[in-house]
Formats: structure tokens, sequence, C-alpha cells
């Protein structure tokens, strides 16, 4: 294959060939014979350096489009997954672009504009590419969905180093779509939530009313070693795992298995529940289909966990949501 002049991305753009000497024809040749991969109009990149994920080809649609069309600044899901933010079902159809006016929003085939104000303070350059600041993007993404993903998109700023109070001047006179769900996000938003699952799960807890648990607590035997960081637990005699066999398969260390992965993870729950902790776990699926609570329920009540509704360790129940939105 011809070797087209690349970004520091890989992202190979029309012009920059042509000024290396390629033609149209040449770029249209490579994209027959599938050698690449048109991502923008006017940017390409190998076809066997396609991201498999599609968050990661995103990016890099959004890196050629924000390079092609210029003016305006990336936003929404476009600028958080530059900023690294970790996001629950985003929106990817489009890039995302916020205009600066109070008007002249709308939706294109391959661009998402949205309207709104934005001040000097609101954008900045990330990586080489204008966007909206983390604090502005988490919050027109938190605005812009239901509570569980405005939950996830808050976590994740908290864990990016998102200052709270300026998250919180954000929501301040707004009266946008889902405003009231961004707004209760924020006062359940924790930066030890590690992934937008593990918000997911807080989120239908909240939702359901259940205490809250605490996030990445340490546990250690009475010999002061230390045995397991979990997910969630309430007050030390139950812990939850998200994803947990998968999690940790995924981090094998040097001349492991996956077999292995899994008895160091069963002797590692073995720990806990010598303890006296009881540990219960759940996965994707189990986000999508609804045992989730059930399960926590039954648990917290078998241990004598439930208190009263008015029992300041309850979720408050401030407004209501449906399932339907998760």
């Amino acid at each position: 294959m011809h070797e087209f002049p690349t970004d520091s991305h890989g992202i190979i753009f029309r012009r920059a060939a042509i000024d290396h000497g390629f033609t149209d024809s040449q770029l249209a040749r490579a994209v027959a014979d599938k050698k690449l991969t048109r991502i923008w109009p006017g940017a390409l990149i190998a076809a066997s350096a396609v991201p498999a994920k599609p968050e990661e080809l995103h990016r890099l649609k959004a890196r050629a489009a924000a390079e092609l069309c210029g003016g305006t600044a990336l936003s929404h899901e476009s600028a958080g997954l530059l900023h690294g933010l970790s996001l629950l079902r985003p929106r990817l159809a489009r890039v995302h672009f916020s205009t600066g006016f109070t008007t002249g929003g709308r939706v294109e085939k391959r661009r998402h504009l949205h309207s709104g104000a934005l001040e000097d303070r609101d954008t900045t350059v990330f990586d080489g590419v204008g966007v909206t600041t983390l604090e502005r993007t988490a919050i027109d993404i938190a605005c812009s969905a239901g509570f569980p993903e405005a939950l996830a998109v808050l976590d994740s700023a908290l864990r990016l180093g998102a200052d709270a109070e300026v998250l919180a001047h954000l929501l301040d006179g707004r009266h946008r779509r889902s405003v009231a769900f961004a707004r209760r996000a924020l006062t359940h938003a924790d930066a030890g939530a590690q992934n937008a699952g593990e918000s997911w799960g807080r989120a239908q807890i909240i939702v359901a009313g259940l205490p809250v648990p605490r996030l990445q607590h340490k546990f250690y035997n009475s010999h002061g070693d230390f045995i397991a960081q979990t997910d969630y637990d309430w007050l030390g005699k139950l812990v939850a795992e998200f994803d947990g066999m998968t999690k940790y398969q995924s981090h094998l260390e040097p001349g492991e298995t996956p077999f292995d992965a899994m008895r160091r993870e069963k002797e590692r729950e073995d720990a806990l529940r010598r303890l006296g902790i009881m540990v219960i776990r759940w996965v994707w699926k189990d986000l999508q289909r609804g045992p989730v609570v059930p399960m926590v329920r039954e648990w917290l009540d078998r241990l004598g966990l439930t208190p009263h509704p008015t029992h300041p360790m309850y979720a408050q129940r401030t407004l209501a949501y449906s399932c339907n939105r998760w």
C-alpha cells in the first residue's frame, strides 16, 4: 500500500495526501481495495487500524471533524470521550459540537450541533483539539440523558479531577431537559465508582430507595493483612462486586492463566467470607435485565441492614424514575 501521510493518531487527511503528491483516484482505489476506510469526508485511516470499540472509532471521527469543520468546540459525548469520561450508552451516531450561540442547533447526517452560549471559561484545548471543559462537558451530557447516565458521567468527571463546585455552578438556573436528573445525580456523584457499569448499579440501588453502599472500601484481617478492595459494601457486612470474574481475568499476573485468576478471585472471596462478610456479584446482563435490586434488597433484609425509610442511610426518594429509562 502507498505510504499515505498520517497524523499522530493515524488519520490520513485528503488535503495532506494531495500535498504529498497523491491523487483522489489513488485514495479512492485504496478505499475500494479495502486498504483505507473513510471515517469522515476528507479523512481516512488504514483499514487494519479501524478500532473495534465504537468509542475509540468515535474519538477518531471527532478529531477529524474538529480538524475539518472548525469554528465550534467539540462537546457532549464527543468531548467526553476525548477527556476520557466513562459514559453509559453514549450517543455516537454523530459528532457533537456546541455552536456557542443560543440558537442554531440542528441535527445533520454526521454532526449534532448543540445550541447554547459558551463563555471563554467553558472551552479549552485538549490534546490539540478545541473542546468544552471537563466540567461543562459532564454537565451537558448529564442534562441530556436519564439519571443512570447522569450519575455515570458525573462519577467519572469527579474521578478525573473535575471541580464539584464548578459542576454545581453550571447547573444553577438551568431549565434544560433532564436537569432534575443531573441535579440529583450530582448529590450522589462519587469518584470511587471506577466505571459506568459500577455507576449504573448504584443508580439502580438509589432509584429503588435502598441504602447507598460505600465504594472501594479496603478490608483487612485481624493481623492487619490486606484482603480486598471491593466495589460496594454496606457497613462491612455485605459486599457486592460488578463483573468480578471478568475484571480479574482481564488483569492476569505474569505467568497466570484464566484458571489461576479464577482461583485467586475465589480465594479473595473466601477470605472476605471468613471475616463474616456476605459477597454477591452481578454482571452487565444483570444490570440490563433487572435482578440487581431484588438481590441487594434480599441480602440487606437477611443481614438486618434495611433501616427504617427515615434513616439517613436510606437513599432519598425525591423523584420517581421509570425502569424503562435504564
